[in-house]
């Protein structure tokens, strides 16, 4: 597996994900837009490094320019599981760093892995055992689902800000809402960008 720098890899989401949005690949204008890059040499850089890695193609001749591949089995598509999740309980952080292969457009180094431990998120379909993708926050708008410590305890629960405080909302009536007021020590961690989980197969 390749490991890429964040640039790179920014690099190649972009042309990963501007292949799958229009059925082509991007041009080097279209990518020095897109990435708000401001020489072809540049480009022309990135291209020419990512070929050398392998997990960039260039058909060669008069659509050279036009014709990029994005060789995603060669890319290291993991991120960092670095705990368990329950609502209640001190965020469980593994002692050994364990990987957890992602989507590509996941792949930023602000982005990280939990498991989850319990039912609190069910009716958003976060169930018990179920992997969350995390970008790493200090902010959050209302209704984002929110990696939260409040007195040092973690949860997993949508945000709210209210005139009166903040308030975590889990999406399973069996739960009561968590109310913080001024007295309260309170941080985000992180917002959840994507859920999946890994089925027994055996």
């Amino acid at each position: 597996m390749i490991s890429l720098s964040p640039k790179k890899q920014r690099f190649i989401n972009y042309i990963s994900d501007f292949t799958n949005t229009h059925d082509r690949p991007p041009t080097f204008v279209e990518i020095m837009a897109g990435l708000n890059i401001l020489s072809l040499g540049t480009i022309n850089w990135y291209v020419n490094e990512l070929e050398k890695d392998g997990v960039l193609h260039r058909m060669r001749g008069k659509n050279g320019k036009r014709a990029l591949s994005v060789l995603e089995m060669h890319i290291d598509n993991r991120l960092p599981l670095l705990g368990l999740i329950a609502a209640g309980y001190p965020l469980e952080v593994f002692e050994n760093t364990e990987y957890m292969a992602v989507p590509p457009q996941y792949i930023k180094p602000e982005n990280y892995v939990l498991k989850v431990n319990g039912d609190s998120m069910i009716d958003d379909q976060i169930q018990d055992g179920d992997f969350v993708i995390i970008k790493r926050v200090e902010t959050a708008n209302n209704g984002d689902t929110v990696v939260a410590l409040v007195n040092n305890e973690a949860t997993l629960k949508r945000y709210y800000k209210r005139k009166n405080g903040i308030e975590l909302h889990p999406q399973n009536t069996e739960f009561d809402i968590i109310r913080v007021n001024s007295e309260d020590e309170f941080q985000i961690n992180g917002i959840v960008l994507a859920v999946f989980r890994e089925y027994d197969r055996n």
